[in-house]
């Protein structure tokens, strides 16, 4: 499950574009940053996707993708013309095509590496499920098969697009708007497949074209009803009411952590089955999600800045800041496994971020002062950074995964030697250390 959010320069701060999401997988499936640079192809080349093989387009764009480590797709991402992507996994009542195929996270990123603006973005992924499809296995530790929405936005515009099976629905943003696994889109949209509605009909799911209500027809209301998708999505879209004209990239770093009404006695342990925007696994099949990655981009045309965790639980995570135009500092460390390593920031972070699970309230308050004195510097120097200061950028984010990597290790050796004042309920726990296990953690 995940939450994607956008907001045009009418409700923001400094009036450019924010764009932010978290991607919640399985809690052992590492999540990758990576920057691949633009290239040509010559004429009939192909790219093998997750699955399948489609033909390759003669030019893809320089592109940062935050993706699962087994997939070729990715959960979110940048390009360099500021065109950012989330998907979400939306359950529908359209059977799911279980043969090998494109997935969400494979139109994600073709979607980015070939346009130059949120609309073409669109009509990149609408052209390509049409042609295609869209199917097979989307799970790691389980088999998950879903069809995907989208949240596209660039420096001015922004989309929502929604599909079930080979069938869609899209409509523009006006200023705000907040996607959490369910469709959205009700009877109004700007352009939707032509047998939309029709389909609707065959299927029995409404009467008549004046009866026809996308959400409410197609949605599967048992996965959707679950993962509280409803509730989540109003807890963004609540937030980014009430701060709208204020929203910069700490009002998103908020959003990204938000827990249940951001009660500072809120623990991960609590429930068996509440979802919260900053996610941490559960015990039991509910709640099997944790966010494992996180991204805002903001999109300007003075030059965009994005910040990322590259780490799970944004809680308890730094947020880096990158530029497109420089790699990603070798310190972040080698693409992870499913398995600890400690060379990986990814994996060095679980250390952490298991440690404070087990005391989360007392833990996650202790490393807070500094998690915000560090980032509001980093944004601090990032955003007074001229856009053709090269060599300025590449010190402030080499300096901000230096400095992520030390305060990780730091706060793990503390945390470890602190005293525990009050455990997790023993199923959570328990269902940790079988996660711990799968991964062999050294704990």
């Amino acid at each position: 499950m995940c939450d994607t959010v956008v907001a045009l320069g009418c409700v923001t701060k400094d009036h450019n574009v924010y764009f932010g999401k978290n991607s919640d997988r399985d809690p052992n499936e590492a999540q990758y940053l990576e920057i691949i640079p633009g290239k040509r192809y010559p004429r009939g080349e192909s790219v093998k996707c997750t699955y399948i093989k489609i033909p390759q387009t003669e030019k893809t764009n320089t592109i940062l993708i935050s993706r699962p480590f087994w997939m070729w797709g990715a959960e979110m991402g940048v390009n360099e013309y500021g065109v950012a992507i989330g998907n979400e996994a939306v359950f529908t009542k359209v059977k799911p095509n279980k043969e090998a195929g494109l997935i969400g996270m494979d139109f994600l990123r073709l979607a980015l590496e070939r346009s130059n603006s949120a609309e073409q973005a669109l009509h990149v992924i609408i052209g390509l499920l049409e042609t295609f499809g869209q199917g097979g296995n989307c799970g790691f530790d389980h088999q998950l098969f879903y069809d995907n929405s989208y949240l596209i936005a660039d420096r001015r515009d922004a989309w929502i697009l929604e599909t079930a099976g080979r069938q869609w629905a899209a409509k523009r943003v006006e200023d705000f708007y907040a996607i959490s696994n369910r469709i959205t889109i009700g009877s109004e949209w700007d352009l939707a497949s032509d047998e939309l509605i029709q389909y609707a009909i065959d299927k029995n799911w409404c009467k008549n074209k004046a009866d026809f209500h996308f959400a409410d027809c197609y949605s599967d209301l048992i996965f959707s009803t679950f993962s509280q998708a409803e509730w989540r999505r109003s807890c963004s879209w609540n937030y980014l009411n009430k701060q709208s004209g204020q929203i910069d990239i700490e009002k998103m770093m908020q959003l990204m952590r938000m827990h249940q009404d951001q009660d500072e006695q809120w623990s991960p342990d609590r429930s068996l089955t509440s979802w919260t925007i900053c996610c941490h696994k559960g015990f039991g099949p509910v709640r099997a999600s944790q966010s494992v990655g996180s991204l805002i981009c903001r999109l300007s045309n003075e030059g965009d800045l994005h910040f990322a965790t590259g780490t799970a639980a944004p809680c308890i995570s730094l947020f880096k800041p990158i530029w497109l135009q420089q790699s990603l500092p070798q310190i972040y460390g080698p693409e992870p496994g499913g398995q600890y390593d400690a060379s990986s920031l990814w994996w060095q972070h679980e250390l952490l971020h298991r440690e404070v699970l087990k005391d989360f309230q007392k833990r996650s308050m202790l490393i807070k002062p500094e998690r915000d004195e560090l980032e509001s510097g980093w944004v601090r120097s990032s955003l007074q950074t001229k856009i053709s200061d090269k060599n300025r950028q590449k010190q402030i984010s080499e300096l901000a995964f230096k400095k992520s990597r030390e305060w990780t290790e730091k706060w793990s050796d503390i945390l470890r030697n602190r005293e525990i004042a009050k455990k997790p309920l023993f199923y959570f726990s328990w269902e940790w250390k079988k996660n711990n296990r799968k991964a062999k953690m050294p704990l």
